[in-house]
């Protein structure tokens, strides 16, 4: 339960910097965010990742635009705006920092049980 519980914070705690990182690829639409975020096993909900794009949008780190759709309405794509990738380069740098303290806690503590 411990494990489990670990397991979705350290999920939440990512959310935000995965859509991001889907985000700076290229204009996207919310349904293809949710299918790539699921594909890595980030299981997310509309009602997790819709409020989270309306966050982002209203901090200026994301716009979107209408395009018209050949089968059913209107959708909205997202993308980021100058300010959003400015954060998303400072929380690059705070993943590849991250990534390099985990590695060198789990070398460190792999010698020790040698």
């Amino acid at each position: 339960m411990i494990a489990e519980n670990t397991q979705t914070q350290m999920r939440k705690g990512i959310l935000e910097y995965c859509v991001l990182s889907i985000i700076s690829r290229g204009e996207i639409y919310a349904s293809d965010i949710i299918a790539e975020l699921r594909s890595a096993k980030l299981l997310v909900v509309e009602g997790t990742l819709y409020p989270l794009l309306t966050r982002l949008k209203n901090n200026g780190l994301l716009s979107y635009n209408w395009v018209e759709s050949t089968s059913g309405p209107p959708r909205k794509y997202y993308t980021l705006t100058e300010v959003g990738r400015e954060i998303l380069s400072k929380l690059d740098q705070t993943w590849q920092e991250l990534a390099y303290a985990v590695g060198i806690s789990q070398s460190g503590s792999n010698s020790k049980t040698s």
